[in-house]
C-alpha cells in the first residue's frame, strides 16, 4: 500500500492543490546512481526501487536498464523489431525496422494486442511493479496512443515519405496500433490500479513539431483521443509525454481530454512560466528541469539554482510535478543528481519562497 503522506501530496498536486511539497516525478536511466546507492547490487530492479525510495521520487513511469561502460556496443533487439546499439552511454537506433521500403509497407501484417493479454498478463505485470515500487514510490501505468508506434516500425525517413506516398496504408497500420493502445488503456480503465495514467508519444523536437500540425490534428490528436476516453470514464488522470516543442498542438491535445505534460523540455522552447499562467489552473505540469545539458554538465550550484528557480515559478497552487525535462541520462553525475533531488525535496516544501 502506497505511503499516506506520499498519496497524499499526488492527489493534491493533481487538483490543483498545495500538499505538503510538491511531489518529485522522474525516469531514472544512470547506472552509477543504482551503484551509489546499492553497491554490490544482484537484482536491478529491487535495486531501482531502492534508488527510487532514496532519492524521494514520488512517482516513476519506468526506469531505464541504465547501461555501464563496459555495455559499450551491445545490441538489444526491441518489442517492434527495432534495434538498438549501446554507443558511449548513449542509444542509437540502427536502421533495421520491420518496414524498410514502401513496398515492405503495402505487404506489412499486424494484429493488435489481444485484449485477453492486456486484461491478464500485462495488468498483473503492472500490480506486481505497483507492489515493487510501494510505499514510497507510485508506479504510474502508461503506454502510447500508437501514433509513434507506427513511424517507429519504419523510422521517421521512411514514414515522412509514406504520409504522401501511400497515405492508406499509414492509415492502416495507425487504426492497428491505436487499437492496440486503447486496449491497454481500457485495461488499465477497467483495472483502476493508479488515479493517473502514461501516454507517451513524440510528436516534436527542439522549436517545432515533427510533422504539420494538420496532419497530427487529422491523425495523432485522434488516437490520443481515443485511448483517453476509457480512461477519464473511469475518473483516471492522463498525463501526456512529448519531447520537444508542443505548443502549437497543446490545446488540441487539451481538447483530446490531457490533464498534465510531461516533460516540457526548456532547451526545446517550451517556457513553464508560460505555461504556469496560461494553462495552470488546468494542467499539470510535469518535469521542467534541463536534463540534456544542465544535470549531465552544469555545476552543482548550476542545478540547485535552476531547480529552485523552477520550484519557484511552477509550484504555487499546486498543479506541478518537479522532475527532469525527460529522464535522468547515464552521463548525469552522481552529485548532481543528488543536488537535484535534495532541492527538489527541501525547496519544494509548501509554502514556496518566492
Amino acid at each position: 500500500m502506497l505511503d499516506q503522506q506520499v498519496q497524499s501530496r499526488i492527489l493534491a498536486s493533481l487538483n490543483h492543490e498545495e500538499g505538503d511539497r510538491v511531489p518529485i516525478w522522474d525516469y531514472i536511466d544512470n547506472r552509477a546512481i543504482v551503484d551509489y546507492v546499492c553497491p554490490g547490487w544482484s537484482d536491478y530492479h529491487d535495486a531501482m526501487v531502492k534508488v527510487y525510495h532514496t532519492l524521494g521520487i514520488d512517482l516513476c513511469r519506468g526506469y531505464g536498464a541504465s547501461y555501464s561502460e563496459q555495455d559499450d556496443g551491445t545490441e538489444h533487439v526491441s518489442e517492434n523489431g527495432t534495434v538498438q546499439r549501446k554507443i558511449l552511454g548513449q542509444t542509437n537506433w540502427l536502421v533495421d525496422y520491420p518496414i524498410k521500403t514502401l513496398e515492405d509497407l503495402k505487404t506489412f501484417q499486424r494484429e493488435p494486442i489481444s485484449e485477453e493479454w492486456a486484461n491478464s498478463e500485462w495488468i498483473n505485470h503492472l500490480k506486481a511493479q505497483i507492489t515493487r515500487f510501494e510505499p514510497y514510490t507510485m508506479y504510474v501505468p502508461g503506454g502510447g496512443c500508437g501514433f509513434h508506434a507506427t513511424y517507429g516500425l519504419m523510422g521517421q525517413e521512411l514514414f515522412s515519405y509514406a504520409i504522401y506516398d501511400d497515405p492508406v496504408n499509414v492509415e492502416r497500420l495507425l487504426e492497428i496500433e491505436t487499437e492496440s493502445a486503447y486496449r491497454l488503456a481500457k485495461a488499465a480503465a477497467r483495472a483502476k490500479l493508479c488515479p493517473i495514467y502514461f501516454i507517451g508519444d513524440d510528436i516534436a523536437c527542439k522549436g517545432k513539431l515533427l510533422f504539420s500540425p494538420e496532419f497530427l490534428r487529422r491523425t495523432f490528436v485522434r488516437s490520443l483521443k481515443k485511448c483517453i476516453e476509457p480512461l477519464k470514464a473511469a475518473g483516471i488522470k492522463v498525463i501526456f509525454h512529448s519531447d520537444g516543442y508542443v505548443m502549437e498542438i497543446l490545446d488540441d491535445m487539451i481538447e483530446a481530454g490531457i490533464d498534465g505534460l510531461n516533460p516540457i523540455e526548456p532547451l526545446a522552447g517550451m517556457d513553464i512560466a508560460f505555461l504556469k499562467k496560461e494553462y495552470g489552473r488546468h494542467l499539470v505540469l510535469v518535469g521542467g528541469v534541463d536534463c540534456s545539458q544542465l544535470l549531465p554538465r552544469g555545476t552543482v550550484d548550476e542545478v540547485v539554482r535552476a531547480t529552485r528557480e523552477i520550484i519557484r515559478i511552477a509550484a504555487p497552487g499546486g498543479g506541478f510535478f518537479v522532475g527532469s525535462s525527460s529522464e535522468i541520462v547515464p552521463t548525469t553525475p552522481v552529485e548532481n543528481i543528488l543536488a537535484f533531488y535534495e532541492t527538489c525535496r527541501e525547496a519544494g516544501k509548501y509554502p514556496i519562497a518566492i
